[in-house]
């Protein structure tokens, strides 16, 4: 048996096991309940007699016993009728038997609880006992609700712990797997700057060594974008502007023409704390997800705006829009509408934004058939 059988088989036996406690305890909870119960009827049955011997009570009957046993009751809350008209209550707050309309509804609340029972103390002459649960026996009434709350709030906790311990170790698989990557690539980088050296000293014509050095440029970006996932990045005070527009234009120039490409901002520079290799990841992600929303053909506008306090980049599309319930959607790892990819772009620019540069993401408008306009929001650096 592999260890991923047995592991299962583990959990499924652990599942059982707890499954088969609870129902124990469930079903000792209902059973002390059910003999408490019995036990206050059979208090009550006394109490009955109780009231029937002392109505008939002669002068020298000994009536000690059924005094005793109306004092020994102390909990449990007694409504005594007569051709239904209330003539006793007993543990019952006297502001609820000076209303009349408040003891109607109290002793509707006791027939609700328990039958009543009947005292015949002559021929034909009845008194009904009606009685509540005592205070003891409504705590025990409720003891299961809170043992099963107890139950899912610590199944829920223990769920979120194996959630994200499975997602963390997930976390460090695909870091580890990014950074393995970047290494790889390493490699055939270092030789084909080789060559290109080689190229240039056989005369090559420049612009094809230039256009090489580019690719190998962007090559290299790509790796130190892989080594960075999982790590710290180091964030410097750099002008988002300039950033995000060098970004901008090197996406623009690699693009078909039937995408129209507008840039607007400030003409000031504006500061924000960044990891310039990371911040031109996250616009090429924004920007190839909006060219794809739109099919590669429409109109396409970054705009940066500022405030006193922070920076806003909204990109935004021509293209099909988002369902308003797929707004948060979006950003889980493997969403896509797309017909190839695995739907780790938006997940990864969120976590790039959010959790490396402690900034926003969100989807700020979106209209089927007329485009999305997505939103980053920055801290400005202090």
């Amino acid at each position: 048996m592999q260890f991923s059988e047995r592991r299962n088989t583990g959990r499924w036996i652990i599942i059982f096991a707890s499954f088969l406690i609870i129902s124990l305890i469930l079903w000792n909870t209902y059973t002390f309940f059910q003999i408490f119960k019995n036990e206050e009827r059979l208090k009550m049955n006394l109490w009955a007699n109780a009231q029937k011997t002392l109505i008939n009570a002669g002068e020298n009957t000994d009536v000690e016993l059924p005094l005793q046993i109306f004092s020994n009751n102390t909990s449990i809350p007694i409504i005594l009728t007569e051709n239904d008209s209330i003539i006793n209550a007993v543990n019952i707050d006297e502001e609820i038997i000076k209303d009349s309309h408040k003891a109607v509804d109290f002793l509707n609340k006791l027939k609700n609880e328990n039958d009543p029972i009947v005292i015949e103390y002559a021929p034909n002459k009845f008194q009904k006992l009606y009685y509540g649960n005592s205070a003891l026996l409504n705590k025990l009434k409720y003891y299961p609700i809170a043992l099963l709350l107890i139950i899912v709030l610590f199944s829920a906790l223990v769920y979120n712990f194996y959630r994200s311990t499975k997602m963390a170790t997930q976390n460090k698989l695909w870091a580890g797997m990014a950074k393995e990557t970047a290494h790889q690539i390493g490699t055939p980088l270092s030789s084909l700057i080789g060559w290109v050296e080689i190229l240039k000293a056989d005369n090559v014509d420049e612009s094809i060594t230039k256009e090489i050095e580019n690719d190998i440029q962007r090559l290299q970006t790509i790796t130190d974008r892989f080594s960075k996932i999982g790590s710290i990045p180091i964030l410097e005070n750099k002008d988002i502007v300039s950033e995000t527009k060098q970004a901008f234009d090197y996406l623009q120039s690699r693009f078909s023409k039937q995408v129209e490409f507008t840039f607007a901002s400030t003409d000031s520079p504006v500061y924000v704390p960044l990891n310039p290799t990371l911040h031109s990841w996250t616009i090429e992600n924004l920007v190839k997800n909006a060219i794809d929303a739109m099919k590669g053909k429409g109109k396409l506008l970054l705009q940066i705006e500022e405030d006193p306090e922070f920076v806003k980049i909204n990109v935004s599309d021509t293209g099909g829009g988002i369902q308003k319930n797929d707004f948060k959607n979006v950003f889980e790892p493997g969403f896509t509408t797309k017909k190839r990819g695995w739907g780790l772009g938006l997940s990864l620019t969120k976590r790039i934004v959010e959790e490396y540069h402690k900034g926003k993401i969100k989807v700020l408008q979106s209209e089927i058939g007329k485009g999305t306009t997505m939103q980053l929001v920055f801290k400005k650096a202090l």
